[in-house]
């Protein structure tokens, strides 16, 4: 019998999860590192207490940073198997994370599916599945429906939910105002701000919040606090009307570390490459420390097609700054619902980006890797480098289709290659080039 409610409440009382050992062993700490990180709320451990399957991850800046990826059908896509392939592909890949953002159809049951077969993190938006749950028109949807779906997803073992808390009836007005190029381009975003437009009411997200907490404590989900306001092109980045829900989401972390409720923050984005550093530091200013969950940045506007990317080149630089978690972008961003191969290039470009930080910010054991595919190259070792690479099937089979004369070789250098050369020169042996 559990003797507390959330990871972040028994980090508190000194008690040492089977989660936080999970966590602490994969990020070769000690538990006693570890844990007044978890109870400061600096590091979280997503873990529905409804998700036993679940293997644990922390999110957090000083860890591994850790990738999300999103998938779920929609109407032009329904095919739930094919979903579920994805979510096998991705593990198997490596994401720690999958968001559910399913906008058709009865979710209910893919939803529990991945709560009881999937070991990764599971998060959802509510939001979005409240109108298809009631299947009602967003603007007859009461306060009490949107809490209910957050309820129902807790019960269901989901293990973090974006939650657009920090949109408020003043954004209504600064949106109004500011005259944003991309105004909100936030999906769960623009939902709430229609609905609060056409019903005159408050966000209720941000005006039940309390009632929002206490569900997530009992089934201990995090709160993953959405930027309904993140910049949805370069010129709306770092504006007033994101740096003001920044704000506001720096309140309601500490209103939920009050209540022991674990938060990831949200962010942005579209955004320069030299604002990148100074957002990141920014939100750890305004949120204590809380972990910062990024889409991207994309740091142009400009390469549909090639957004996986634009997001890889962002990512590397918001995480090496303190961001934790990276949500993937694909090669369809912008443009249509990803494929299987779409979902393996958008990992794949998070999976570099997120390893290139962490050698840059020092994470324990980080380029080990790197060091022995050095050496393996050194040593024109090409087993060796199929095992340190991040996709050795991709790798192998360009060798494969354009093999060399020699098998100490490459087809670009042939007997030039300068690490045959330097081998040999190094060992006294003779160097034939012809």
């Amino acid at each position: 019998m559990r003797n507390y409610s959330t990871q972040m409440e028994a980090a508190r009382k000194g008690i040492v999860t089977k989660e936080l050992k999970v966590v602490a062993q994969k990020e070769r700490m000690t538990v006693e590192e570890l844990l007044p990180l978890v109870a400061q709320g600096k590091v979280v451990i997503c873990a529905n207490k409804n998700h036993p399957c679940i293997d644990a991850e922390g999110v957090g800046s000083m860890l591994k940073t850790k990738i999300n990826v999103n998938l779920g059908i929609s109407r032009d896509c329904k095919d739930y198997s094919v979903e579920m392939e994805k979510v096998m592909q991705a593990v198997d890949m490596g994401a720690h994370a999958i968001m559910d953002l399913s906008s058709h159809g009865d979710t209910i049951p893919f939803r529990r599916k991945l709560t009881s077969e999937c070991p990764a993190m599971i998060g959802t938006v509510p939001v979005y599945d409240s109108v298809i749950h009631y299947q009602r028109d967003l603007h007859t949807l009461t306060a009490k429906d949107f809490i209910d779906v957050v309820r129902l997803h807790a019960e269901d073992g989901v293990d973090f939910v974006t939650l657009h808390c920090g949109l408020t009836r003043k954004t209504i007005e600064q949106i109004k105002k500011h005259k944003r190029k991309m105004n909100i381009v936030s999906r769960g975003g623009s939902l709430v701000f229609a609905w609060m437009c056409m019903t005159g009411n408050e966000n209720p997200f941000y005006e039940y919040y309390d009632e929002i907490l206490e569900i997530c404590r009992a089934y201990d989900v995090t709160i993953s606090l959405g930027d309904a306001c993140r910049p949805g092109c370069l010129a709306d980045a770092s504006d007033v009307c994101q740096i003001e829900e920044l704000v506001r989401l720096g309140e309601l972390t500490k209103r939920a570390w009050e209540r022991d409720v674990q938060v990831m923050v949200e962010g942005p984005g579209h955004m320069p490459i030299d604002q990148i550093e100074a957002n990141m530091k920014i939100q750890q200013t305004l949120c204590g420390g809380a972990p910062f969950y990024v889409l991207g940045p994309l740091v142009t506007d400009i390469a549909p097609g090639y957004d996986h990317i634009t997001s890889a080149i962002g990512g590397a630089i918001a995480a090496s700054a303190g961001a934790a978690f990276l949500c993937y972008v694909t090669p369809a961003e912008h443009l249509a619902l990803p494929n299987l191969e779409d979902v393996k290039q958008g990992i794949i470009a998070s999976k570099i980006a997120a390893h290139a930080a962490d050698i840059a910010k020092g994470v324990r054991g980080a380029r080990e890797i790197d060091d022995r595919m050095a050496k393996a190259r050194r040593d024109l070792d090409w087993e060796a480098q199929w095992t340190c690479a991040i996709d050795p099937e991709t790798a192998k089979a360009i060798r494969e289709n354009r093999k060399p004369e020699h098998e100490d070789t490459c087809s670009m250098c042939g007997k030039f290659c300068a690490v045959r050369s330097m081998n040999k020169a190094l060992a006294g042996e003779h160097i034939d080039i012809l």
